[in-house]
């Protein structure tokens, strides 16, 4: 025989078997209520029950008996009919809570709004959620704020905004991007033309808190019209006092944040953006601080939108670091550049070591790309140019070299002959800041005659501008290796060197490499100018100064310095990547003594 025992203080509801009553192990016996909670009690074992002493609504105490069961052993066989009707129902998906729930869920999906896919794939570009589904690897996007809708209840139908206003035009969640969680979110331009709601503005907030605790990286597709007047279920005159821009700034220097455009992006969407570690945009987008309306109501002008940031504006003055076509290409510009954060890979492809030897011309005053360079010592398929419009006299990339990411800069003396200008100098020192925030190795390839010079020059605060290059260096706490390509001339190679050739973990330079505080023929003109004007002009001063010239030449050649010591090395350019990867397993990462701030310029 088996006792009926309450399991706690409580309430008896109902009897589900009488007395008599044949029941099967699991079928329900007796339901009690405590804490307006109905808890269930089930049979341990086939019995018939026996003598119940609880009636319904009776109090009952925690051991108390119930009632009792029999083995059926010790009982003549009755009719179970009665308890047959209290076994568990089978499982099924049918309930009508779920059914409400996938029914809602519905609303949320691109296939509930047909017409405004359809219209925004005649304009060539891709959903908020067609996006995603392409940055995220297969099936690992978890969606957070899908219920949402837009605070306008007070002037719009539950239907209306449910139809309309699904996750109110912005999708949040986490995927994984290349196998490791990634935070994303995406403004939908089909919905009140991606502008920023005020729940939109709450789910961006919390996915902000969720990335700085967890350090994880953001991805921002920030196409969209900034703040949204027409939330009318919020008690607020301006709305200054959100929490949004300030949050997302606090990720800057603590995860990599990445923003992509396609189409029009403006006001608050605009500034979220700026605040990305990196830019990926269309050629078909547009980027302004505020829109067309904006403009026309500050009494500016009446302008279209395409007139306001395009790309080709934003491109060239640095706002946007990668230029790409379609947003096909923007996805896998930023699945690419988050991989260069996601640790080292155990395969990858070397280019030609002997490649390398033909990069540098023989004639000394002949100019070259060094871009051939990068491309030489990263692995294949690596490379990852940023802001290529701008500052076009350093090169700044992103890269794998034996399967370890790094960053990439390098003079370019296709422009000014190398000098470095105020441009080139606040591209080099905000990369500096990038790589040295997030944990990358920097390699600086060298070939420079120095800063850029002269009246024009310093109109446009050279001294300020170029001086960000040795104060970015003097912060790093990732390794810095050198390689002089050619030209190392005065402060210009010291700043690229990491404000000097003992400041880095390895400086060395190909045969190719010439050093001097300044440029040479400089050099010789300022330091032999007695013996030089002592002679007429014409060929004899001239044959003067191509003697003392190559004297210079000779003095400053890279086997001069290296055995002198101001360099390490002096190696064939087939053996760089030898060189760089065992300063890339020597070299430290430093723990960060602080904030790491890149700066939004």
């Amino acid at each position: 025989m088996q006792n009926i025992h309450s399991p706690l203080q409580a309430q008896l509801v109902q009897w589900l078997v009488a007395p008599g009553a044949d029941v099967a192990a699991g079928d329900l016996l007796v339901i009690l209520e405590a804490m307006k909670m109905e808890h269930e009690i089930r049979a341990n074992q086939a019995g018939r029950v026996g003598e119940l002493y609880f009636q319904a609504g009776e109090a009952v105490a925690e051991g108390e008996m119930l009632g009792v069961l029999m083995p059926l052993a010790e009982a003549a066989p009755q009719d179970r009919t009665f308890a047959a009707s209290t076994t568990t129902a089978p499982l099924s998906k049918d309930r009508a809570d779920l059914q409400k729930l996938q029914a809602r869920l519905a609303f949320t999906h691109d296939a509930a709004r047909p017409e405004a896919v359809a219209k925004r794939h005649a304009m060539g570009l891709r959903t908020a959620r067609e996006n995603i589904a392409d940055l995220c690897d297969a099936d690992s996007f978890v969606e957070y704020g899908a219920l949402a809708v837009a605070a306008q209840s007070r002037r719009r139908s539950a239907d209306d905004l449910m139809r309309n206003t699904p996750a109110d035009g912005m999708v949040t969640g986490i995927g994984c991007v290349n196998g490791q969680r990634v935070v994303v979110m995406a403004y939908d331009f089909t919905v009140l033309a991606g502008t920023q709601g005020m729940r939109n503005h709450q789910k961006t907030d919390r996915m902000l808190g969720v990335a700085l605790q967890n350090k994880l990286p953001v991805v921002l597709f920030a196409e969209g019209g900034g703040g949204r007047p027409g939330d009318v279920d919020v008690a607020i005159v301006a709305g200054l006092n959100l929490a949004t821009f300030a949050s997302f700034a606090r990720l800057n220097g603590q995860v990599p944040v990445v923003g992509v455009v396609a189409g029009r992006c403006f006001a608050g969407n605009a500034a979220l953006l700026g605040c990305c570690d990196v830019i990926i945009a269309t050629k078909g987008s547009n980027i302004g601080m505020g829109g067309p309306a904006m403009v026309e109501g500050g009494g500016l002008g009446v302008f279209k939108p395409e007139q306001i940031g395009p790309s080709s504006v934003q491109h060239r003055n640095g706002v946007i670091d990668v230029l790409v076509e379609t947003e096909v290409h923007a996805v896998s510009a930023a699945r690419h550049y988050l991989s260069c954060f996601q640790g080292a890979k155990t395969e990858w492809q070397a280019p030609p070591a002997e490649a390398l030897r033909h990069v540098v011309p023989e004639n000394r005053l002949r100019v070259y790309d060094t871009r051939a360079a990068m491309q030489g010592v990263a692995d294949e398929g690596s490379l990852l140019h940023l802001r290529t419009g701008f500052g076009v006299g350093i090169h700044t990339a992103l890269a794998r070299i034996a399967g370890r990411p790094v960053g990439l800069m390098a003079n370019n003396p296709l422009h000014l002959g190398g000098a470095i200008d105020a441009d080139a100098a606040d591209k080099a020192a905000r990369f500096m800041q990038l790589c040295n925030a997030h944990g990358l190795p920097i390699v600086s390839l060298v070939d420079t005659p120095g800063f850029m010079v002269g009246p024009d020059i310093e109109a446009l605060a050279q001294v300020r501008h170029v001086s960000r290059m040795f104060v970015a260096a003097a912060h790093l706490r990732v390794p810095l290796l050198s390689v002089v390509l050619r030209k190392g001339y005065g402060l210009g190679a010291m700043a690229m060197t990491g404000g000097g050739f003992q400041e880095t973990l390895s400086t060395v330079a190909w045969p190719t490499g010439e050093f001097g505080g300044m440029g040479l023929e400089g050099a010789v003109r300022l330091g032999y100018r007695k013996e030089l004007e002592a002679l007429p002009e014409g060929p004899e001063r001239d044959a003067l100064f191509e003697q003392l010239l190559a004297q210079q030449y000779d003095n400053g050649s890279a086997i001069h310095m290296a055995a002198t010591l101001e360099i390490d090395a002096v190696i064939d350019p087939a053996d760089t990547r030898d060189w760089l990867v065992a300063g890339l397993e020597a070299g430290r990462v430093r723990p960060a003594d602080g904030a790491l701030a890149i700066d939004a310029w």
